[in-house]
């Protein structure tokens, strides 16, 4: 079994903010602007990453966000424009970050051991009826792959509420957690609401919490500053996205007052 002991080592401090570096669509993507090409994909996820980092949030995430609609096995040209966005990226980054190459395991690996990533979020397991169709997991593969391409540091965040998806079989979210952690050893589970900037259900929350105490249990979604004291008084840290957003707003860009206020009391919080 996982415990939480790992957090402050990759993080640096206790109940961690994880910032969300939503990508822009990239090429491949139905949403992706030819005419302005990769160049403004890399300037605003500068931007944003800029702005996450000065506004104190304790590591950054990337993921390719607006590659709607998701795919459950991405195409190679979604990794390869990820991996180039980091690497030009690589030299103001001043904190741990990860990747999540929605929705494909595999590929989130293949992308952290190239640009050096600390985590992956990720569905790793169960089998669910979502609007991306029939969707099946097969978390013995991508942890096999994980090692075999010598990624044994990368610590795994369990999404076990996917957005936009439910369980084919009516499962009880305690039986769960806890057959999720006995059978594959996740370094965290992330509790999510329907879609991206939905609230975590504190309930829900809280059952995983009491399901696997020696487990890190991360809030996924829709944490904000009126509720974030609430949120991080059960789960052990939070992924933070659309509230960082001007406006609070999904679809737009990061805006480091907001960023700046939240974690302000996130640090009094701890205090």
């Amino acid at each position: 079994m996982q415990t939480k002991t790992w957090i402050e080592e990759v993080f640096g401090s206790p109940k961690p903010i994880i910032g969300m570096c939503h990508l822009n669509a990239l090429p491949g993507d139905p949403g992706f602007e030819k005419k302005t090409g990769m160049r403004n994909v890399i300037k605003w996820a500068k931007k944003d990453l800029l702005a996450l980092q000065k506004g104190g949030v304790d590591a950054i995430m990337f993921s390719n966000e607006f590659s709607l609609p998701y795919l459950t096995k991405v195409e190679t040209v979604t990794v390869a424009a990820m991996a180039r966005i980091i690497g030009e990226l690589m030299g103001d980054l001043r904190i741990p970050f990860g990747v999540n190459v929605l929705w494909d395991p595999a590929a989130s690996l293949d992308l952290a051991v190239a640009t050096g990533a600390r985590f992956v979020r990720e569905i790793f397991t169960g089998v669910y009826a979502s609007d991306f169709g029939l969707w099946n997991t097969d978390c013995g593969a991508v942890v096999r792959h994980q090692h075999a391409i010598g990624a044994e540091g990368v610590k795994l965040l369990f999404n076990i509420v996917p957005e936009a998806a439910r369980y084919l079989a009516d499962r009880d979210i305690v039986d769960i957690a806890r057959s999720t952690v006995f059978n594959n050893r996740p370094d965290a589970l992330c509790v999510s609401g329907l879609t991206a900037g939905e609230q975590t259900d504190r309930r829900i929350l809280q059952k995983v919490r009491e399901a696997v105490p020696q487990t890190a249990v991360f809030a996924n979604t829709g944490v904000r500053l009126e509720n974030v004291e609430d949120q991080l008084a059960i789960a052990d840290g939070a992924v933070v996205g659309t509230t960082f957003k001007r406006g609070g707003v999904f679809e737009n860009h990061v805006d480091e007052k907001r960023v700046r206020s939240f974690m302000d009391k996130v640090r009094a919080i701890r205090a």
